[in-house]
C-alpha cells in the first residue's frame, strides 16, 4: 500500500489549466485502472479523466469549480499492492511524455458522455502549489460543523487560497466579498460566515461597504472555458490581422432547386443536404483558384504558408459557447460526403463531445449565420487563418430576371480576409467564385 497524488495532466494542445467540473468518486471509494474519476473543462472541450491506478480514494484535493494548472495534484489515492506500477511519475502531468524512465499515459481519456453539475469557481490552485493540512491546536476548540470538512491552504510565493468552508465561499461570492482581503476569526484562521457578513456591511476595519445590486436583476458568470478562450482568440485576431470584409448578394434559386432534386436521388437517400453543404463544396472548389485564402501568415518565420489541403472550420453555437470544429481534407470530399461530415460534426458539437484535437489546425472557416435568420455579418478571422465566409439566410425576394421582377431565393455572403495575405483582387475573385457556384451549381464542371 502507498499514497499517490494524481496530477492534472496535459490533455493535449499545450493547455495549461482546466476547471474541475465534477468528481465521479468520493473519499473511501474503491477505484480501478482507467475508471473515470473526474470531469474537467479546458479552454477547448470537456474531458473525462480516468484513474491510472487501482486503489482507494483518500482525499479530493480540489473542489468542483476550481481552476487548476497542469501538474497540480488533484486527488490522493491509496494504492493496492503493485496495481499502480504502470502509473505516471508523481508530478508529471504531460501525457505521453517520458519521466524517470517511464511514459505517462492516460488510456481511455476522451470527451464527456454525461453532463456534470457545476458549482461556482472557488479559486485557482497554482501549479507549483503545496497542499498543507492546517491542524487545529486542540480537537476541543475546533468549531463544530454539520459535516466533515477538510480545510486546506495553498501557498505559493506569498499568495494563497483563503481558508473557508464551501458554504462560506458561496456566501462571499453572492455578497461580492473578496476572501483574500479578510483575516479569519475562526480556529486556525478560518474565515467564518460572520467575517463575510461583516465585510459586506462595512463593519470590518478598513473595508468599504459593498453596494448591493437590485435583487434578482443582475447575475455574474465567471469568464472561463470556451468563452474565455474564444474571447482571447477574437481579440488577438482582430488586433493582429488587418481585416477586410466584402459582401455579395446572389440568387441561389438554382441551388435550392438542385437540393430538392437530390432529395429523391437514390444516392442521397437519408442524407441531409443543407445550404451549408453546398457552401462548403463551393469554398473548397473556389480555394483551388485562389489559394491565398487558404494560406497562413507566419510572421515569426517571415513566410506565407500555402496549404495544399482544406481543413474546413465550421463555426457552431453550443451550450458551452462558440466552437469551430474542422472537417479534415474537406477538399477531397464529394457533396454527399461533406453533407454527412457536417451532420456528424453538428451532432457532436451539440452534445458537447467535440475534443480539443478536433478544433485546431483549420485553414479556412464558414460561419452559417443564416440559421438564425440573419442576413449577413462581418466575421472575425480564426487565428492562423486568412479567410472566413459568412453564409446568410436564404429569403424569398424580388429579383430581376430577363428584365422582369420575379420572386427568387436570395442569399447574402460576407467574406472577411487578412489583407496581409489576401489582396483585394484575390478576395473579390474568391467571393465571386463562391457566389457563382451557389448561383449556378453547374459551374462546378468548369473548376
Amino acid at each position: 500500500m502507498g499514497l499517490k497524488h494524481f496530477p492534472l495532466p496535459d490533455v493535449g494542445e499545450g493547455l495549461t489549466e482546466a476547471e474541475i467540473l465534477g468528481w465521479r468518486v468520493q473519499p473511501g471509494d474503491a477505484v480501478t485502472v482507467n475508471q473515470v474519476i473526474v470531469e474537467i473543462e479546458t479552454a477547448k472541450a470537456s474531458v473525462e479523466l480516468p484513474c491510472p491506478w487501482a486503489g482507494t480514494v483518500r482525499e479530493l484535493l480540489v473542489e468542483p469549480g476550481q481552476t487548476v494548472e497542469v501538474g497540480s495534484p488533484i486527488i490522493a489515492i491509496d494504492l493496492e499492492g503493485s496495481a499502480g506500477g504502470a502509473a505516471p511519475a508523481e508530478g508529471s502531468g504531460k501525457i505521453g511524455e517520458e519521466s524517470n524512465g517511464r511514459i505517462a499515459t492516460l488510456v481511455g481519456y476522451g470527451p464527456r458522455t454525461a453532463s456534470a453539475k457545476r458549482r461556482p469557481r472557488k479559486g485557482r490552485v497554482p501549479a507549483a502549489a503545496q497542499v498543507v493540512e492546517v491542524p487545529a491546536p486542540e480537537p476541543a476548540v475546533v468549531e463544530p460543523v454539520p459535516e466533515p470538512v477538510v480545510v486546506k491552504q495553498v501557498a505559493q510565493q506569498g499568495g494563497y487560497v483563503p481558508l473557508a468552508k464551501p458554504p462560506v465561499r458561496k456566501l462571499a461570492k453572492d455578497l461580492g466579498v473578496d476572501l483574500t482581503a479578510l483575516s479569519g476569526s475562526g480556529s486556525g484562521g478560518v474565515i467564518t460566515r460572520e467575517d463575510v457578513q461583516s465585510a459586506a456591511s462595512g463593519a470590518a476595519v478598513g473595508l468599504p461597504a459593498v453596494a448591493e445590486a437590485p435583487a434578482g436583476r443582475e447575475r455574474r458568470v465567471p469568464i472561463k472555458g470556451v468563452r474565455k478562450a474564444t474571447a482571447q482568440a477574437m481579440v488577438d485576431s482582430a488586433f493582429t490581422a488587418p481585416h477586410v470584409t466584402e459582401f455579395l448578394t446572389i440568387d441561389v434559386t438554382p441551388m435550392m432547386e438542385l437540393r430538392e432534386r437530390l432529395k429523391s436521388h437514390p444516392e442521397f437517400r437519408g442524407v441531409k443536404i443543407t445550404p451549408l453543404a453546398f457552401a462548403a463544396k463551393a469554398v473548397c472548389l473556389a480555394a483551388r483558384r485562389t489559394p491565398d485564402v487558404n494560406a497562413t501568415w507566419d510572421g515569426a518565420a517571415g513566410e506565407i504558408v500555402y496549404k495544399d489541403y482544406v481543413h474546413l472550420g465550421i463555426a457552431a453555437a453550443t451550450p458551452r459557447g462558440l466552437v469551430v470544429p474542422k472537417v479534415r481534407d474537406a477538399d477531397r470530399m464529394s457533396l454527399k460526403e461533406l453533407a454527412e461530415a457536417l451532420e456528424r460534426l453538428a451532432a457532436t458539437a451539440r452534445e458537447g463531445k467535440t475534443t480539443p484535437a478536433e478544433m485546431v489546425g483549420g485553414t479556412i472557416t464558414i460561419t452559417n449565420v443564416g440559421v438564425f435568420g440573419v442576413d449577413t455579418g462581418t466575421p472575425i478571422l480564426n487565428p492562423g487563418e486568412s479567410a472566413i465566409l459568412a453564409l446568410g439566410a436564404i429569403r424569398d425576394m424580388p429579383w430581376v430576371v430577363d428584365g422582369q421582377v420575379v420572386p427568387r431565393k436570395v442569399c447574402q455572403l460576407a467574406l472577411s480576409f487578412d489583407h496581409r495575405v489576401v489582396d483585394g483582387q484575390q478576395g473579390s475573385q474568391f467571393l465571386a467564385d463562391v457566389g457563382a457556384l451557389l448561383a449556378d451549381p453547374s459551374m462546378a464542371i468548369t473548376y
